[in-house]
């Protein structure tokens, strides 16, 4: 009597397509609910990616990469991604520590080349530690799109620059600290910031991403849009991707860094920015190359301040999924609204980026984000 033959490769055949079955399932799902999300907050278009056990397991994009011509918005197209930007400053910062060429500990007017002591406490030395975490007692109330505002030399009003409380006592989101920073990098490396980028963190990465707009395939930008509540109307934001070749051709190394915004200007795609995540929820490795060391990328998440849970461009969230621990930053300019959150110990991460929403908050989070990842976490890993 013959023995039933069963070949070994048809049972791989099976189990690949039950396994290609429940993956689309899972996809239909998420995008039904995501595309609620959507409508529920008059989304223009949105970028995804979700990353389980440590690879990219879904991208998609919904929605409108231009309204006025219809286009639809595809997983090549590259966002303007703002705050998510200061991340890619302080990976390089770390660099530069790991090098030797500066310690955490540094007075921040001594790598900025001019004085950063609030006028208050004037002998409290501002160190750039303090300036990473957002705890330097700097604000951004005159501003933070050159580096004249603080400058002694330059601005009669620089000590309006300072809050009223000791540097390193208090938490105050500010941008101008990260501008600082980008011309910190230039000083210290040798090389323009957004050109320290691309070589150290980007290229090593195999990222198409950049804070210099002529370096990057224009087609591929995707227009952003402010939102207007009483009309309920959008209109395109054209300066997310202001070029500002006459500032750059006069450019001073270490000096007229914010031109590129290091603070909020970088250029990426949704999938290109999971991978950059995967680096830091590896702790500073992604594909076999080491971007910073594991003691660097864990000073990165770890919290410095209690309430807001940052650290080095890198916060703690644990009310945006009920009962689930996050990292990462969240973006918000020109309309756009910016999100990429991971988990380090479970290897499990969301991006998402939109181009355009009626955007409400609550607990210092748009609605948008929390409805989002919450669709993309219930898709995916429930």
């Amino acid at each position: 009597m013959m023995k039933p033959y069963f070949s070994k490769h048809l049972l791989i055949f099976f189990l690949i397509a039950g396994l290609n079955c429940h993956l689309f399932a899972q996809s239909e799902r998420a995008e039904a609910d995501f595309k609620a999300v959507m409508e529920k907050y008059n989304a223009v278009g949105a970028s995804v990616a979700v990353v389980k056990e440590g690879k990219i397991i879904y991208t998609h994009s919904f929605g409108l990469k231009d309204l006025e011509r219809k286009k639809p918005l595809n997983n090549e197209d590259i966002f303007r991604i703002a705050s998510i930007s200061k991340s890619f400053s302080a990976t390089a910062i770390m660099q530069l520590v790991e090098a030797g060429k500066i310690h955490l500990d540094d007075d921040f007017g001594d790598l900025v080349g001019f004085k950063i002591r609030n006028p208050k406490f004037p002998d409290q030395k501002i160190t750039l530690k303090m300036a990473l975490s957002h705890t330097s007692s700097l604000n951004d109330s005159q501003g933070y799109l050159n580096l004249d505002l603080i400058n002694p030399n330059k601005n009669a009003d620089w000590a309006k620059c300072y809050n009223d409380y000791l540097p390193g006592s208090k938490f105050d989101y500010c941008n101008l600290n990260f501008n600082l920073i980008g011309a910190i990098i230039e000083k210290k490396s040798g090389e323009r910031f957004d050109n320290y980028v691309k070589n150290h963190v980007l290229k090593p990465l195999g990222l198409y991403a950049g804070y210099c707009v002529d370096s990057l395939d224009s087609t591929r930008f995707v227009q952003l849009y402010e939102y207007h509540a009483d009309t309920k109307t959008y209109t395109p934001s054209p300066a997310a991707y202001a070029p500002r070749r006459t500032e750059i051709a006069n450019y001073v190394m270490g000096y007229t860094t914010p031109i590129f915004s290091p603070t909020g200007g970088m250029k990426i795609s949704a999938n290109d920015l999971a991978r950059y995540m995967m680096m830091h929820m590896n702790y500073g490795t992604a594909n076999g190359v080491q971007i910073i060391s594991k003691k660097s990328a864990k000073q990165m998440q770890k919290a410095l301040t209690p309430d807001e849970g940052y650290g080095f461009a890198i916060r703690t969230a644990d009310n945006l999924i009920p009962d689930v621990k996050l990292k990462g930053h969240t973006g918000s300019a020109y309309g756009l609204y910016s999100t990429m959150f991971f988990n380090p110990k479970e290897k499990f991460g969301f991006v998402i980026i939109t181009n355009g929403i009626n955007a409400t908050y609550t607990d210092g989070f748009p609605d948008f984000t929390r409805a989002a990842i919450n669709s993309l976490y219930q898709s995916f890993f429930k």
